[in-house]
Parts: C-alpha cells; sequence; structure tokens
C-alpha cells in the first residue's frame, strides 16, 4: 500500500463555469432590465405616435410659442388650433432649478448629521421619518403647502424683493406674491430633500474608514475630516441624488397645480404669481380636452420625457467625471 505521507495530491481543477444560483440570478436581473427598457421604449413610441400629428403640425412653434388655445365648429370639427409649451417648460426650469438649490445644502448637511453627529437612536428615528417622508403621496404635500406654507413663504418672498428687487430675477410688477414660482419651489423642494438625503446619506456611508481614521490619527477635527475625506467621496453620489431629485420636481403636477397660477406667458420673474409647469397643464386640460387637444397633450408629455431623459443622461456623465475624481 502506499504511504499516504507521500501521495502527491491531484491538482485541482479551476473552472469558471457559473453555479445554477448565479445563472438564475443573472436571467432575473437581465430580464428586469430589458424589461424596463421595453417599459420606457413603449411609452415613448406611444406618446410620439400620440402626438405626431400635433408636432408636425405646429413645428418648432410648439416649444418656441406660448399660446395654448383651439377653436372647433358646431360639430366638433377643430378649425384653428395653436399649441405652444414655451411658457409652461420656463415654468417646469424654473421651479426645478429653485428647489434643486434650496433642497441639496439641506439634504447634504441632513445627511453628513445623520452618519456623523446623531447619536445612534436619534438615526434611527430621523431616517424612518425621512424614508417615510420619501413616499407621501405628492397631493398632501400640494394641500399642505397651500394651506399652510404658502402665507409664510409669500412674507419671505417679500422680503426677497425688498432687498433683492433690484435684480431682474426677483422683480415684482404687477406687487402679486400668491402661488408664484418660488412658492412651487419651495413646496418641490421640501419633496425632494427626502430623496437626496437618503442618496447623500448612503454614499457618505461608505466613506473608506482608513482614511477616516488616518485623517483623526493626524489631529484633524470631525469637520476637517468630512471636508478632506467624506464629501469628495460622496461627491458623485450628492450628484446624482440633485439629478434625481431634479428628475421627480420636473415630472410632479398634483403639487405644482396647486400652489402655481397657470398662466400662458413666460415669466422669468420668481416671486411673481404667474407661471406653471408641462405636467400641470396636461392635469388641467386632460378631463375636458378634444381628441384633438388630447394629441397635443401627449406631445407635451413626449418632450417632457425627452427632458427627464436628458437630465438622467447628464447626470450620469456627471456622475462618471466626478467619481473618479472624488474617490
Amino acid at each position: 500500500m502506499p504511504n499516504p505521507v507521500n501521495t502527491i495530491p491531484l491538482p485541482r481543477e479551476l473552472t469558471t463555469k457559473p453555479r445554477r444560483s448565479d445563472k438564475v440570478f443573472r436571467q432575473v436581473v437581465t430580464t428586469g432590465g430589458l424589461s424596463s427598457l421595453a417599459i420606457l421604449g413603449l411609452i415613448a413610441f406611444f406618446l410620439a405616435r400620440s402626438g405626431f400629428e400635433v408636432l408636425r403640425e405646429e413645428g418648432l412653434s410648439f416649444i418656441t410659442s406660448s399660446e395654448w388655445s383651439i377653436m372647433t365648429d358646431e360639430i366638433g370639427n377643430v378649425t384653428e388650433s395653436n399649441f405652444g409649451l414655451a411658457a409652461m417648460l420656463v415654468g417646469t426650469i424654473l421651479c426645478s432649478i429653485i428647489a434643486v438649490v434650496i433642497a441639496v445644502p439641506i439634504s447634504v448637511f441632513s445627511a453628513l448629521f445623520l452618519n456623523f453627529y446623531a447619536p445612534i437612536w436619534l438615526k434611527r428615528i430621523l431616517v424612518s421619518i425621512i424614508d417615510t417622508m420619501a413616499a407621501f403621496p405628492s397631493i398632501l404635500f400640494g394641500i399642505w403647502g397651500f394651506l399652510v406654507l404658502m402665507p409664510s413663504v409669500e412674507y419671505w418672498a417679500k422680503l426677497i424683493n425688498k432687498y433683492f428687487g433690484w435684480i431682474l430675477l426677483f422683480e415684482v410688477k404687477p406687487y402679486f406674491f400668491t402661488r408664484s414660482p418660488f412658492v412651487a419651489g419651495v413646496v418641490l423642494a421640501i419633496m425632494i430633500i427626502p430623496i437626496i438625503t437618503s442618496v447623500s446619506r448612503e454614499v457618505f456611508a461608505q466613506a473608506p474608514l482608513d482614511r477616516i481614521q488616518a485623517a483623526f490619527a493626524l489631529g484633524a477635527t470631525r469637520w476637517a475630516m468630512i471636508k478632506a475625506v467624506v464629501i469628495p467621496y460622496g461627491r458623485s453620489g450628492v450628484v446624482g441624488g440633485a439629478m434625481l431629485g431634479l428628475g421627480r420636481a420636473m415630472g410632479e403636477t398634483v403639487a405644482v397645480y396647486t400652489v402655481l397660477n397657470i398662466v400662458y406667458q413666460v415669466n422669468w420673474h420668481v416671486l411673481l404669481g404667474a407661471g406653471g409647469n408641462v405636467a400641470s397643464l396636461i392635469i388641467l386640460k386632460f378631463g375636458e380636452a378634444s381628441p384633438y387637444e388630447i394629441k397635443a397633450l401627449m406631445a407635451a408629455g413626449l418632450i417632457l420625457f425627452l427632458m427627464t431623459l436628458m437630465v438622467n443622461a447628464g447626470a450620469n456623465s456627471i456622475v462618471k467625471r466626478t467619481g473618479k475624481s472624488g474617490r
């Protein structure tokens, strides 16, 4: 019998063949990703097919003009129509930018507080509240903004106009502050703060522990460590969360419709009570629209869909660039 001590074991066979569980998981993930792309493609196709006639008739004026009117004869045939989204597009961009400018600093400092300053018991409570706020229906934010927040925001708007009214953006003529883009932007900011905070908190929590400990070992204070390690590392996550919140703000419907006056004129004055956005235009007109006007609303939805895709693509590009420099 051979001596077991001197027996040379057979070489182990290495293989990269995935296990059955890995194959199943890969198929499930691939199916989910492809189904999401297919659904988005079908939505875009439906909107494009429904709104193609209006886009062909209106041409570039559908984006550059602000008039929205339709005239029909006695039997319901369209005799004249003018559809333009310029005012609604400006309102969408304006309200969304206001929301992001307000929400991003609050969200970043909230995420830093939760990760590095708050006690564990307080962190659990606040995280639960923030996650719950992210799931609130938008109609609740709209009603709360209209009944509770609007009087305070109008007072802030008057203060801004008093001290910064010499800036064209904050000029108000006539003197009318109710239901302005500023009010809508504040409501949207409160809506997207939980989203940006959650994303930023998760990214900041992944900061390398060895770098954090090294910063403390070199005598850095907690805030100095955050500036030197955490913020550069989580920059891409903050940008991604901000763009995610921007996409939510651009597509918001009921909350903006509740607190903003729909006026078919381009308004760049943040504090003036006039404006609108594409989503609120659709919800305003859809209930009593004629078949041809519904096609125009579908074309408006297509424009909003493409804008959201552009924002997401831009966010992806920014995240890739800042992610390399931040790590």
